[in-house]
């Protein structure tokens, strides 16, 4: 996906966020926000990929703020929160049609994000409001297409908190004779899933293995992944890519069959689908 000029706002904004997140110190703050601003100047280039810019101002942000996971406690709370829910959602997915429920499940989690210019993730991964995004069900479903796809999985997670709804998903894919090689950040960015919280909530064990991209990059950057997460995404019978971010890599590069489960936080992500904004996304290329 390529770089829309409304991007600019959206990420001052969630650098402003993270840079609360980090100090009270309004000095400290500000320097924040300027530097994002300066990289905005130098990078925000037409026809550039957007987690090209994004990753370089978080990173600036992170190195000015002198935090390299400005987000924990944010992480913290949102796996504490959606463990509280995982019963809840658990029950629906077991009632029937499990492997579409659970792509359901997987794409509300997407939810938990915190940060995002217009949107309210904490009004969202409430259970009232996770009750009616079950009602609403998927606005794009081509989940009988890849349940026929899930030899050999390849599954780019997201945020923390999303990925406790993510294990439903990962039990119907085990289910139905997958194999899974979930992918996490190399390091801190925003409140993504790290092979730290993978390993703490037990995640690791739910799966056949888990692989880095090898950095803090936003999404996937190739050139910064492990040889053995490119030979594993060239591999893959199916390729699940969750959240935006993830969509916003992997949208440039030509690894197919593809999966992209989301909602459309935004209207540069929607409108690069061609969808409209808030729609729950389970949509298969290639």
């Amino acid at each position: 996906m390529k770089i829309h000029p409304r991007c600019a706002p959206c990420l001052l904004s969630r650098v402003q966020f993270e840079a609360e997140l980090s100090t009270k110190d309004l000095a400290l703050q500000k320097k924040a926000v300027l530097a994002g601003i300066e990289v905005l100047r130098k990078y925000l280039v037409d026809g550039a990929p957007a987690t090209h810019l994004s990753t370089k101002i978080h990173r600036e942000a992170y190195r000015v703020l002198g935090d390299i996971d400005p987000y924990r406690e944010k992480k913290r709370q949102s796996n504490e929160a959606a463990l509280k829910l995982l019963p809840f959602v658990r029950e629906f997915v077991s009632e029937k049609d499990a492997f579409r429920r659970a792509v359901l499940v997987s794409i509300i989690g997407n939810s938990f994000d915190f940060g995002v210019l217009g949107f309210d993730a904490d009004k969202a991964t409430g259970k009232e409001t996770i009750m009616k995004q079950i009602k609403h069900g998927l606005d794009v479903d081509d989940s009988d297409m890849m349940r026929s796809m899930l030899r050999d999985v390849v599954y780019l997670a997201d945020n923390c908190g999303e990925i406790i709804f993510d294990t439903l998903l990962f039990e119907e894919i085990k289910k139905l004779g997958g194999r899974i090689t979930l992918v996490v950040r190399g390091a801190p960015i925003l409140n993504d899933v790290t092979m730290k919280e993978a390993r703490e909530l037990g995640i690791d064990k739910l799966v056949d293995r888990v692989l880095t991209t090898g950095s803090n990059a936003i999404g996937v950057c190739l050139k910064e992944t492990p040889p053995e997460l490119v030979e594993a995404l060239h591999g893959a019978s199916i390729i699940i890519s969750k959240g935006m971010a993830n969509y916003e890599t992997m949208s440039e590069y030509d690894f197919k069959p593809i999966a992209y489960l989301l909602k459309t936080k935004c209207e540069s992500v929607a409108e690069a689908m061609g969808l409209q904004k808030n729609m729950s996304v389970a949509r298969v290329e290639g």
